[in-house]
C-alpha cells in the first residue's frame, strides 16, 4: 500500500519538524541552550501545531539505526550547539524525552480540507525518493565532509535515508549544509528544489539559509521555471488600474526585479534591463514606443492621476532605475550588457504578428505596425513576448494550430514550457 504523504506546504510556512527545531536551536546558539530549555522549545513548537516534530522523532525511534547515527546527524543539524551527551544522556533517551513531551496527534481537517488536500498530496514511492536522496547526499559528500566539523555525517545522512525515512533525511541532509554553509552549485540547488517540490515542501524550507554557487547573470536567460519574464510581463503586472491597490508603480516594478524560486539573484532584473535598453537605444518614435506600452499593459483609455507611463521613454528610464539599484545591491560586480538578439527568428516571429492583424481586438490591430518595428528592428524575443502580452490583455482566442506554432517558437527561444499556456485564452472552434 502506497504510503500517504502530508501536503507540507499547506500546513507550514518554513522548515518544521525535528530539521525545524534544529534550524530554531542554530538561530539560538548564542544563547544559553543546556537540556531544559531545548526541550521546553522543542514543547512551545510542538504546541504551535508543528505536529511533524512528533512524526519525525517517532520515526527515528521507531528505526534500527544505531545511537552513533543519530547521534551524528543531531550534531551536524544543530552545528553542534546542543549534545545530548554533554547532559549525560545518549541520543535516543533524549528523543524519547522528546517524544513524551510531543505526543502524537492528527491534524484536524474540516473535509473540505481534507478532499482539497487528497488532491494535490504528494504521491512518490520510497524507493524512488531513497534513490534520489542519498544521489544529492553523495554529489554534496565532498562538501559536507570538508566544511562540516562532525566525523561520518555522509555515511549516517545516508543510513537516515535508505534505514529510516528519506523525506526527514533529505530535510536533515539540508539543515547539515545550511548549518555549516556548505555551497552547493546552481545546478544542485535546482535538484533540491525540485525534491522539495516532489514532497510539497514551502519553497523556504530549501531555498532559505542555503549557500549557493550561482551561474553568472545572463540577461539572455530564458529557461526560467516560472516562465514569464521582462518588459511585456510588467506591463502585465500594471495592467490597467487594478494595480493600484497593490503598491506603486516602483514597488512594483522592484517586485518583478527580485528574484524567485530557482532565479539566480539579480537575474529577473538583468532580463528585465535588456529590454528596456533595447527600446530606449531603439529608434522607434516616441510615440510608438509609449503606444507598445500602454497597449501591452491595457492602459489605452487609462487616464487621470497616473503619470508613470505619459512618457513611454521617460517611464522606461524609471524601470532602468530600478533595475540598475537592485543589480547593486545582490550582485555589485555585475556589469550590464545587452545579450544577442535572435535574428535568426526574426521572419517565423513576423509571420505571426502579421497574422495578428486579423484580431477582432481593435487595441491589437492599432498595436501591430509597431509590434513589427520591434520584431525587424529591436529584437524578435521582445517583440514575441510583447505579441503574447497583447493577445492576452485584450482576451484574444488562439486556435489549436497557431497555438502549436507558438510553443514551438517558445521552445526555440528556450522558453519555459507555461510562458504561452499561462497567457493565452483558447479558441476550441477556429483554425489558424
Amino acid at each position: 500500500m502506497a504510503r500517504t504523504r502530508e501536503v507540507y506546504s499547506y500546513d507550514y510556512a518554513a522548515d518544521f519538524g525535528l530539521s525545524g527545531l534544529a534550524g530554531t536551536l542554530c538561530a539560538r546558539a548564542t544563547l544559553r541552550l543546556d537540556d531544559l530549555v531545548v526541550l521546553d522549545i522543542a514543547e512551545s513548537e510542538a504546541e504551535d501545531d508543528d505536529l511533524q516534530l512528533s512524526a519525525d522523532v517517532r520515526l527515528l525511534l521507531g528505526s534500527a539505526l544505531p545511537d552513533e547515527v543519530l547521534h551524528t546527524v543531531w550534531l551536524a543539524a544543530v552545528r553542534r550547539c546542543f549534545d545530548p551527551a554533554e547532559e549525560g544522556t545518549d541520543t535516543r533517551a533524549w528523543l524519547d524525552r522528546v517524544a513524551e513531551l510531543c505526543p502524537p496527534r492528527a491534524p484536524e481537517r474540516e473535509p473540505y480540507e481534507v478532499k482539497s488536500l487528497d488532491e494535490v498530496r504528494p504521491v512518490v514511492p520510497e524507493g524512488e525518493l531513497r534513490t534520489a536522496v542519498a544521489a544529492e547526499i553523495e554529489s554534496a559528500a565532498a562538501g559536507l565532509e570538508l566544511r562540516v566539523a562532525v566525523p561520518g555525517i555522509v555515511p549516517a545522512l545516508l543510513r537516515v535515508v535508505r534505514e529510516a525515512d528519506a523525506d526527514l533525511g533529505f530535510r536533515l541532509f539540508l539543515r547539515a549544509l545550511k548549518a555549516y554553509s556548505v555551497p552547493v552549485g546552481a545546478d544542485a540547488y535546482e535538484r533540491l528544489l525540485a525534491i522539495g517540490d516532489t514532497l510539497a515542501y514551502p519553497w523556504a524550507v530549501v531555498h532559505d539559509e542555503l549557500t549557493v554557487r550561482w551561474r553568472p547573470l545572463d540577461p539572455g536567460r530564458r529557461d526560467f521555471a516560472s516562465g514569464r519574464f521582462g518588459l511585456p510581463t510588467l506591463a502585465a503586472v500594471l495592467r490597467g488600474t487594478e494595480w493600484t491597490y497593490l503598491g506603486t508603480p516602483r514597488e512594483h516594478i522592484q517586485r518583478l526585479a527580485d528574484d524567485g524560486p530557482g532565479r539566480s539573484p539579480g537575474a529577473s532584473a538583468a532580463v528585465l534591463l535588456d529590454d528596456v535598453w533595447r527600446l530606449l537605444d531603439s529608434a522607434l518614435p516616441e510615440e510608438a514606443v509609449g503606444l507598445l506600452w500602454r497597449t501591452a499593459a491595457r492602459r489605452l483609455y487609462v487616464l487621470g492621476e497616473e503619470e508613470f507611463d505619459a512618457d513611454g521613454r521617460a517611464w522606461l528610464e524609471q524601470v532602468s532605475q530600478v533595475c540598475h539599484a537592485h543589480l547593486g545591491e545582490v550582485d555589485p560586480a555585475y556589469a550590464p550588457f545587452l545579450s544577442p538578439a535572435r535574428t535568426d527568428l526574426t521572419e517565423a516571429v513576423l509571420r505571426e504578428v502579421r497574422e495578428a492583424v486579423h484580431a477582432d481586438a481593435e487595441e491589437v490591430r492599432g498595436v501591430a505596425r509597431v509590434l513589427e518595428h520591434v520584431v525587424t528592428a529591436v529584437d524578435p524575443d521582445l517583440g514575441f513576448r510583447f505579441l503574447l502580452q497583447v493577445l492576452s490583455a485584450y482576451g484574444v482566442p488562439v486556435a489549436a494550430d497557431r497555438r502549436a506554432r507558438y510553443r514551438a517558437l517558445a521552445g526555440q527561444f528556450g522558453f519555459g514550457d507555461d510562458h504561452v499556456e499561462d497567457v493565452l485564452p483558447e479558441d476550441r472552434h477556429g483554425g489558424a
